[in-house]
């Protein structure tokens, strides 16, 4: 599919704050959207005018009946934007301690023994917690290895390792490293088939703002999101959680309600922020689409970011103009493959003659921002396996242009030599 027509791609980029330039480095190009993506504007005058309210929900005066109700329709919004089956979305303090807190929840809550399964492939939030609290819970740890070549993890491979006693299941919806997305509605059925009590968690941190999120086709238990990956801004995660879920013990107030995963009064301006989301998707799926129906809108804002963003990685592996691509360049390592169709917006690589912290400083050095991506916590579990110290990760969104593409080809021909 082609990229937006240039008026789309105007009305898009002029709904983000900071698109083309840095407030420190100056005009610059946005490669780095894994990140952390680009904010919307609405979220920055939102954020603004709900830090200076004082008053908080739950009392009885009008501004607190306008926050209760402000975060009752963010929470239609998610599950517009979600389209869960049931379930509850609420905030926490980052998508990480999310992470953390459910599957501390389902580990401890889940009957005695068992096993607890995950992959390599994923972050180390999920993997840590899921080591965690599975050590403590006395329960054994399965770890399905990843697919080294595609950056992905099938569900064949969980189904090799999976037994009747896997209590709770950690699925990764999209790599931060390799940009390529997994299969979450096989894997949970290969994980059901098997254990159809287990409670499945979900990080889909990384894919939320590469398109479309159906969680009532995956059969899971928890699903969480940061939203600062998403258009909006650092402070707050989002989480949604079944109802099977929520049945389980929760770390509460005493005599509390006790469906309430809250913890303290959260930020009505997150809620607020997060409806700025759903509405910036909402009008550009009504770009790609003439349907009354909301949900049907937000599919074809997903669509059509898969489309572009799928134009602008083609451009960049294969080449714009007479630009060579960086597929041609000689001695690349190209994580995931060259040509993967599960890949969302994200090309990470590696030359044989240059470091990657070079690469991505000689970048920078003309205005393009992208990341170096090491052999550490974060990332060793996707680059020791190939061989790699480090790597360079160029993330794009929709709102990146081919023209962008271009002038990073430009760049990357002169500093790998071949110009």
């Amino acid at each position: 599919m082609p990229p937006f027509a240039p008026d789309l791609m105007s009305d898009v980029r002029a709904r983000f704050a900071h698109v083309d330039s840095c407030p420190f480095q100056g005009p610059r190009i946005f490669f780095e959207n894994a990140g952390g993506a680009l904010t919307l504007n609405s979220v920055v005058d939102n954020s603004a005018k709900f830090a200076a309210i004082p008053d908080n929900q739950g009392r009885d005066n009008p501004a607190a009946h306008a926050l209760v109700d402000l975060i009752a329709q963010s929470k239609a919004d998610m599950v517009d934007f979600f389209n869960p089956r049931g379930g509850q979305f609420f905030v926490g303090e980052s998508g990480t301690e999310l992470t953390f807190r459910l599957i501390r929840t389902a580990v401890m809550g889940a009957p005695e023994g068992g096993a607890v399964i995950g992959s390599t492939v994923e972050h180390p939030a999920s993997r840590s917690a899921a080591t965690h609290w599975a050590q403590i819970a006395g329960k054994d740890y399965i770890s399905v290895p990843h697919d080294d070549a595609t950056g992905s993890v099938s569900a064949e491979a969980y189904a090799a390792l999976m037994t009747p006693d896997v209590r709770v299941a950690t699925i990764l919806h999209t790599s931060p490293v390799t940009g390529i997305a997994n299969d979450v509605a096989d894997i949970a059925a290969a994980i059901r088939t098997v254990a159809p009590e287990a409670y499945i968690f979900v990080d889909g941190i990384q894919h939320a703002s590469h398109g479309h999120i159906d969680i009532a086709a995956y059969d899971i238990d928890g699903y969480v999101i940061s939203p600062y990956k998403a258009f909006s801004r650092h402070g707050y995660g989002v989480a949604w959680v079944s109802d099977r879920m929520t049945a389980l013990p929760l770390e509460q107030l005493e005599n509390g309600p006790r469906a309430h995963w809250e913890m303290g009064t959260r930020d009505t301006g997150a809620y607020a922020t997060f409806s700025d989301v759903v509405a910036y998707l909402d009008w550009l799926g009504a770009q790609h689409s003439d349907s009354d129906d909301r949900r049907t809108r937000l599919k074809a804002a997903g669509a059509a970011i898969h489309d572009h963003e799928h134009a602008l990685t083609q451009a960049m592996l294969h080449g714009s103009g007479n630009l060579p691509g960086l597929a041609e360049l000689p001695g690349i390592t190209i994580l995931g493959g060259i040509d993967n169709p599960a890949r969302e917006g994200l090309v990470c690589f590696a030359l044989d003659h240059l470091p990657a912290a070079e690469i991505v400083s000689a970048l920078n050095a003309q205005g393009i921002r992208t990341h170096v991506r090491k052999a550490d916590h974060y990332s060793g579990n996707i680059l020791n396996p190939l061989g790699l110290e480090a790597a360079v990760r160029v993330s794009m969104c929709h709102y990146n242009s081919v023209e962008e593409v271009s002038t990073f080809l430009g760049a990357m021909k002169d500093i790998a030599g071949t110009g």
